[in-house]
């Protein structure tokens, strides 16, 4: 673990033990912050991503409430002749 990854672990394990007044050993604090990431799987490995991530669950339903349907089903020739006309 490099300094800098200690020194916010340190001042993480500070600050729990001045909100809360319990001391929290590293490994507690560690092992806390994996089951964390378990819990938000998806967010946390989309945040080693480069660029923009994926939509939030808000940001699809705001995309989904502007679609509509024009009742036309559209096939792969439909699409096929609109792309390559």
């Amino acid at each position: 673990m490099d300094e800098e990854t200690k020194s916010l672990l340190e001042e993480l394990q500070a600050e729990i033990k001045l909100e809360t007044g319990t001391k929290v050993t590293q490994q507690e604090l560690l092992a806390r912050l994996v089951e964390s990431a378990v819990e938000s799987r998806v967010e946390f490995v989309d945040s080693f991503r480069d660029g923009v991530t994926a939509l939030s669950e808000a940001e699809l339903a705001a995309f989904n409430e502007g679609q509509i349907s024009s009742g036309a089903e559209t096939g792969e020739d439909d699409i096929d002749d609109i792309l390559y006309r």
